[in-house]
């Protein structure tokens, strides 16, 4: 009974990755957005680095939420 509350317990702080990865996202977008609006002519060439940050913003997020599904299904 008890195992069964820790994997609970354990898939739910790992969703906190999830949390993390949202605003990540949103402070990427948003200097990307600022820096663009100051700088119209910059944005184009910043633009595979947004990609990329939010690639690996995501990334975290999608492994958090993976290890939670291993808790919660597998163990």
């Amino acid at each position: 009974m008890e195992a069964e509350a820790a994997k609970y317990i354990g898939a739910g702080i790992a969703c906190i990755a999830l949390a993390g990865a949202g605003i990540s996202i949103g402070t990427i977008f948003g200097n990307y957005l600022a820096g663009a609006l100051r700088n119209p002519s910059a944005a184009q060439s910043q633009f595979p680095n947004l990609l990329l940050g939010f690639a690996l913003a995501e990334a975290t997020g999608l492994f958090g939420l993976i290890v939670a599904l291993i808790l919660l299904f597998v163990v």
